[in-house]
C-alpha cells in the first residue's frame, strides 16, 4: 500500500521535510517512489509548504493513503478540496 508521508531532513533542532510517496513497509527516511512536495515547520502559517498539486492529485487517484499529518498539509495546500471536486464532477 502506498502512503503519503513525511521524511525528514536537516539538522538537530532545525526539521525540513519532504513530502513523499512511499511504501508502507518502507523506513521513515528510506526509500520513496515519489516526492511531491516539501515542507519547512519554522516558516509562520505555512509559508514554508510547496506541494505539486497535480502529482498529489495523481498519487491520491491511485489510492495513495495521506498520513494524518499529511492530509492537514494537503488541506492547507488545496488539494483534498480540488480532488473531491474532481471526484464529484464525474
Amino acid at each position: 500500500m502506498l502512503k503519503i508521508r513525511l521524511t525528514r531532513l536537516g539538522d538537530k533542532g532545525s526539521p525540513f521535510y519532504r513530502i513523499v510517496v512511499a511504501e508502507n513497509s518502507a523506513s521513515r527516511d528510506g526509500k520513496c517512489v515519489d516526492t511531491i512536495g516539501t515542507y519547512d515547520p519554522k516558516l509562520t502559517d505555512y509559508a514554508g509548504l510547496k506541494i505539486d498539486k497535480e502529482k498529489a492529485m495523481e498519487w491520491l487517484g491511485k489510492g495513495a493513503q495521506p498520513t494524518d499529518t499529511t492530509r492537514v498539509l494537503l488541506q492547507k495546500a488545496g488539494v483534498l478540496e480540488a480532488t473531491k471536486i474532481k471526484k464529484e464532477k464525474k
